[in-house]
């Protein structure tokens, strides 16, 4: 999804921690990544690609904290994949991937690649999770692995913001509606372009999602599987059926849950996603006044919130952290009530760090707040938001632009539909228009000749709406699509029907009926 403060699926950057356990080089990347960048025609003929050699990590996994109920083992190492695929003589970058493997294996299928979204999520951070997370059947069958896509966590990371300029980006005005508002916005939107163009050049041009899924083709023929199984969500969605449609007969099986609409334009998309995040909201609210013991934000938590947004733009929420500096502003606020609507397990801390924080205590609020931004403990940030960026912009064709003077009516109309999330969707609108770098645009997915593909959509997802779902479903020729009446972002394996279906479609490839609806 495009970075605005509401439409990005968050990862642990756990896997930073562990850097050292392998060998690689990362450090000489940037620079090498400013040679090319590379465009989007289909390979159709297999590369020999030399088997990946993984070096076990697990005492440096668990060694970080990680907790390990099902003995997996853990191993991790390097790729090297082209920066251009254009150019025979390309150099390479490393690519970092990390793989986990349930002890009690058995009639083991392959691999499991799989991908958490973002753009900018870490796919090795996600095999981590999934790992202790996805049915044990799934996991006696395959092992997880995930990477993180050139550009993203350990593989040549972009780095574009300044830990200054997020921190800005966090707490500035989170609905920009008024002019000067909206300025600011898009300033430090121009200051990042700025600041990315001038730090990589053309090599920006590099971090785009086409050329990724040719390195996940190169992985799947380094893991020694004929063909890919896979499971991506949200972005990952976008990443696993560019893969198909460049190489629909190496596709045994994918799993795409929680799909980025593929037919809506930019500007719908970016709609749609408002007043989607606007609608699980009104969720998240039902749900807390409903409560037998009573909602923390009394009879109208909608109203509570916008309350606290005005008190917090005239004296900010402190903090009782110690150490702590930054207080909650409007901006950090919606940061964390963001947070918590991907996710209906996250309401009821949502619901007790705002109260705590109008009392006069926000460090719960910030915690939640952190966990979205990936700010770590220090001040520091993972990348995920500079590779965001630049991925999605990398995607966006040149001719796809938003001027001030387009954003401005947009913000204020949105604002005023959407009340918590629209000017901030409108604003992230021109954020690529401001992008200097060569595009890759992606390309239109049919994926024709593939094995069927199973998309799964939530009636309630407040990040990607349904209707983004259906139309993957009804692009991909072979697509079968699955709906859970359920809420929050994504839905494997999070309900027993869901769970079972997409279970046996990857264990056993049995293919469920196009329409299946598995209720709440």
């Amino acid at each position: 999804m495009r970075a605005s403060r509401g439409l990005l699926a968050a990862a642990s950057g756990l896997l930073l921690a562990v850097a050292g356990c392998t060998s690689g080089d990362g450090d000489d990347a940037d620079s090498t990544a400013a040679e090319s960048s590379s465009a989007a025609a289909s390979t159709t003929a297999a590369e020999e690609v030399e088997p990946i050699e993984l070096q076990d990590c697990t005492d440096d996994i668990l060694g970080i904290g990680v907790a390990n109920p099902r003995s997996l083992s853990y191993e991790c190492g390097y790729l090297d994949v082209p920066i251009s695929y254009e150019e025979s003589d390309s150099e390479t970058l490393p690519m970092f991937v990390l793989r986990a493997r349930f002890p009690g294996q058995t009639e083991r299928i392959g691999s499991l690649v799989v991908n958490p979204g973002g753009p900018g999520g870490s796919g090795a951070d996600a095999a981590l999770s999934l790992s202790q997370t996805l049915p044990e059947d799934v996991l006696r069958r395959f092992d997880v692995v995930g990477f993180d896509p050139r550009g993203v966590g350990l593989t040549t990371p972009v780095e574009c913001f300044t830990d200054a300029q997020k921190d800005q980006f966090f707490a500035d005005e989170p609905r920009p509606a008024a002019p000067e508002q909206l300025d600011a916005v898009l300033g430090l939107y121009d200051d990042v372009a700025e600041g990315c163009a001038d730090e990589y050049g053309d090599a920006l041009g590099a971090f785009n999602t086409t050329d990724t899924a040719r390195d996940m083709d190169r992985l799947r023929a380094a893991l020694g599987d004929e063909q890919l199984t896979y499971l991506g969500y949200s972005y990952g969605t976008t990443l696993g059926s560019t893969y198909a449609e460049l190489f629909p007969d190496r596709v045994r099986a994918l799993v795409l849950d929680a799909a980025v609409d593929p037919d809506g334009d930019v500007q719908a998309d970016a709609e749609a996603g408002a007043a989607a995040l606007e609608a699980g909201f009104d969720a998240f609210a039902a749900s807390c006044t409903a409560l037998i013991s009573g909602c923390p934000l009394f009879e109208n938590p909608r109203q509570y919130l916008y309350d606290m947004l005005g008190q917090a733009a005239a004296a900010p929420f402190p903090s009782s952290t110690p150490g702590e500096t930054r207080q909650a502003t409007p901006g950090l606020v919606m940061t964390a009530v963001t947070a918590a609507m991907y996710e209906p397990a996250s309401w009821p801390q949502l619901s007790q760090a705002l109260r705590a924080a109008r009392d006069g205590d926000a460090a719960r609020l910030l915690s939640l707040a952190d966990s979205y931004s990936q700010r770590r403990g220090d001040g520091s940030y993972a990348n995920l938001f500079d590779a965001n960026f630049a991925i999605n912009c990398a995607d966006t064709a040149e001719d796809v632009t938003f001027t001030r003077e387009q954003v401005a009516p947009l913000a204020a109309d949105w604002g005023a539909r959407y009340p918590l999330f629209g000017a901030d969707s409108a604003a992230a609108l021109y954020l690529c228009t401001a992008w200097d770098a060569p595009r890759t645009p992606l390309p239109e997915r049919d994926a024709e000749g593939s094995a069927p593909i199973v998309v799964v959509g939530n009636t309630g997802d407040p990040v990607t709406p349904l209707p983004g779902s259906v139309d993957l479903a009804e692009d991909l020729t072979s697509g079968v699509l699955v709906t859970w009446q359920g809420q929050g972002h994504t839905a494997y394996p999070k309900t027993a029907c869901v769970t079972d279906t997409v279970n046996r479609y990857l264990i056993d490839l049995v293919v469920p009926q196009d329409g299946l609806v598995c209720p709440a």
